[in-house]
């Protein structure tokens, strides 16, 4: 599924139009990837969990090269699905 595929999926179940629904849609990925900035966690009930958890610096190879180098530490987003998904899957 694309967000288009999504957005429609939204209108036709909301019963507004393909642009509000883009609008909402948009809106929602937008508060979900602000508060991920900030550290923030998003828990949406029956659905999961976005969280932000740190990767510490660690070694790796250049593939190219086969050379070792430092990987710098990092931040990543991860998801954790709730019961409810999992029970749908």
């Amino acid at each position: 599924m694309n967000i288009g595929e999504l957005v429609k999926g939204v209108a036709t179940a909301t019963g507004t139009s393909e642009a509000d629904a883009k609008k909402a849609v948009t809106a929602v990925f937008d508060q979900i990837a602000a508060a991920a900035a900030k550290g923030e966690e998003v828990a949406v009930p029956g659905f999961g969990k976005f969280s932000v958890k740190d990767r510490p610096e660690r070694q790796g190879r250049n593939p190219a090269t086969g050379e070792a180098m430092t990987i710098a530490a990092s931040k990543k987003v991860s998801f954790t699905a709730a019961k409810g998904l999992k029970d749908k899957l």
